[in-house]
């Protein structure tokens, strides 16, 4: 569901939680063999958003899930000794952003995601001695002239002699 890097950046797909409190043992302590549930820490770990405003809120833009604010953030960091959040659930226009007083981050590595949001992607790196986050940027590259899907005719072919 996560990891935990250098014991201070800790790194998710979507973001944090409804309930408060979480510590990363509650997270470590999930059980991961299972389908998403629809509501709880596994499902807000895996699809919530950040918001420029305090406090959570509901995702009315998704049409659900969860919105949390620079102190939801700001407090979890505090409750588990971290410095840092890195996340990737949303498109980015330039690949990445910095967020919530430096201390959340969003990196969005899928350039013009869907061959439709014209997004540029991103990496981040932590580089020694400083171990800042660093920023590396790329755009799409073009697509080969492939029909979708044509790496699949050879296995259906086989597949339809069997």
């Amino acid at each position: 569901l996560g990891a935990i890097i250098e014991s201070k950046v800790m790194v998710v797909h979507g973001g944090l939680f409804e309930t408060k409190m979480v510590t990363v043992d509650a997270i470590q302590s999930i059980n991961r063999i299972c389908e998403p549930p629809s509501s709880g820490i596994m499902h807000d770990i895996l699809w919530a958003d950040p918001q420029s405003s305090q406090g959570r809120a509901f995702n009315h833009d998704r049409g659900g899930g969860l919105l949390f604010g620079p102190d939801v953030t700001k407090e979890f960091l505090n409750l588990n000794d971290l410095d840092i959040i890195i996340r990737s659930h949303q498109v980015r226009d330039e690949g990445f952003s910095v967020e919530h007083g430096g201390r959340l981050i969003t990196v969005f590595s899928a350039p013009n995601y869907c061959d439709t949001m014209g997004n540029k992607g991103a990496i981040v790196q932590f580089k020694a001695p400083s171990k800042k986050p660093e920023f590396l940027q790329f755009s799409v590259s073009p697509h080969p002239n492939v029909p979708p899907m044509a790496h699949m005719r050879t296995f259906q072919k086989l597949r339809a002699k069997l």
